[in-house]
């Protein structure tokens, strides 16, 4: 989650649009449950009574000419096309309309009883979790592996630029051909899952990466705090410890350098600048095909 936006006119005109999708759907606000806002107002979100019961109702804004694409689609591919067995909300209701400029989109979710481990994607303390959270966190990432789609999370055309200049600090070529691709969250942090029952939140940017891209990102964001790092490694050491999951540490330590470079998260960068020299040795992360 992200804080309340610092313009006044974005703020005003998120809580208006999502009044407008209360009613469109059917749904009445809780009063008393704080919001939840996206990357600089984006996205608000709040827990709603509708007509399938308690929900969460989320409100998306877009310009006119981004209204399309993965990020705008990517809740609705994901109830029709990811298996239920994968741990997540239900998506009941869709309702989109324009406003001059701007595009909103209405989502009405079933509500997720237990909060998020984190509050930010980033951990900052070892959460407690069950062995049976676990076992359930990699049988959906396994689940989810194995759906056919044509979205894409990671693009080849982003390893190839982005892996060399921010892993040049390793003194050697760094490869940008993964061992091998399946489908993945794509953002799978610690602020996306829910506890102490599992659940998998926003599944806007979900599609085809590097094979262990979900395990690698979860245990970026577990750096700060060693002992859940471990734990990661530990729970998912059949990911972690293949061919194909060290390359993909390396994509989400490019990534997160990167996103590091414009502010965010930089409190990570000795512990990933670390990490990437203990994955990337010699004889390790070969190249590999390149998705169809």
């Amino acid at each position: 989650m992200f804080s309340e936006p610092d313009d006044p006119a974005v703020v005003y005109r998120m809580r208006a649009a999502h009044a407008v999708a209360c009613a469109a759907l059917g749904a009445a606000p809780s009063p008393r449950v704080p919001e939840a806002w996206g990357w600089q107002g984006r996205t608000l979100g709040r827990p709603a009574t509708g007509p399938y019961g308690p929900g969460w109702l989320r409100v998306v804004q877009s310009p006119v000419e981004k209204a399309s694409g993965k990020l705008w689609t990517g809740p609705e591919d994901a109830e029709r096309l990811v298996p239920r067995h994968v741990p997540r909300p239900r998506l009941h209701l869709v309702r989109e309309w324009a406003e001059g400029d701007d595009v909103y989109r209405a989502e009405l979710y079933d509500y997720v009883a237990d909060g998020a481990v984190s509050a930010t994607p980033v951990l900052t303390e070892a959460p407690r979790l069950t062995a049976t959270w676990w076992s359930g966190l990699r049988t959906a990432i396994g689940g989810l592996s194995a759906v056919r789609t044509e979205r894409t999370a990671v693009r080849q055309a982003y390893l190839d630029r982005a892996m060399p200049k921010y892993l040049a600090f390793l003194g050697r070529p760094v490869p940008t051909a993964p061992p091998a691709w399946s489908t993945a969250h794509g953002d799978l942090h610690w602020a996306n899952l829910a506890g102490p029952k599992l659940s998998i939140l926003d599944w806007e940017g979900w599609g085809m990466a590097p094979s262990g891209y979900d395990a690698a990102l979860l245990h970026a964001y577990s750096l700060a705090v060693p002992e859940t790092a471990e734990r990661v490694r530990r729970e998912l050491s059949d990911i972690l410890a293949s061919e194909a999951g060290r390359f993909a540490e390396l994509v989400v330590i490019a990534e997160l350098l990167q996103s590091a470079e414009r502010g965010d998260n930089r409190e990570l960068v000795p512990a990933l600048r670390q990490r990437a020299g203990e994955v990337f040795r010699p004889g390790r992360c070969e190249a590999g095909p390149t998705p169809r």
